[in-house]
């Protein structure tokens, strides 16, 4: 396996990528309505991309509030410190911005992965897409 590294990417000019990612992830694996997947706020977020070697194999935003969101990785890349790799680059740009909260929706199965990462749950649970999500909440120290 090739190095995986993560970069930062543009809305338009990677916009294919970010898209075939997320469509594969999310629309076609978990069933979430294309509405429910593409929002204005794609435009304004910062996004990443986490590759190996040259062929990207995950994707995350952050929103202007520290918001992180749309965290996805292919499934045959699942289990292999990417989606920590992504995380990582997230709440580094977020700190860079003075966003020293990052606040996050994460899929209830995904929560013991952010939990080593330093995110909290702060809700009970409730769907979101049909799926059961809690927010979750980290602080810079």
């Amino acid at each position: 396996m090739s190095e995986i590294h993560v970069r930062l990417a543009d809305w338009q000019k990677d916009n294919a990528e970010l898209r075939r990612i997320r469509e594969t992830v999310f629309i076609a694996e978990q069933a979430v309505p294309p509405e429910l997947e593409w929002d204005a706020e794609d435009a304004e977020a910062v996004h990443f991309l986490a590759y190996e070697g040259d062929y990207p194999i995950g994707t995350a935003r952050l929103l202007p509030d520290g918001h992180i969101g749309r965290v996805s990785v292919l499934r045959d890349w699942r289990g292999l410190n990417v989606g920590a790799a992504l995380i990582n680059a997230v709440v580094a740009e977020a700190e860079k911005r003075g966003l020293n909260q990052q606040m996050l929706s994460a899929q209830v199965q995904a929560t013991p992965f952010y939990e080593k990462l330093g995110f909290a749950i702060v809700s009970g649970e409730y769907l979101d897409a049909g799926i059961p999500h809690v927010d979750m909440v980290r602080h810079s120290s």
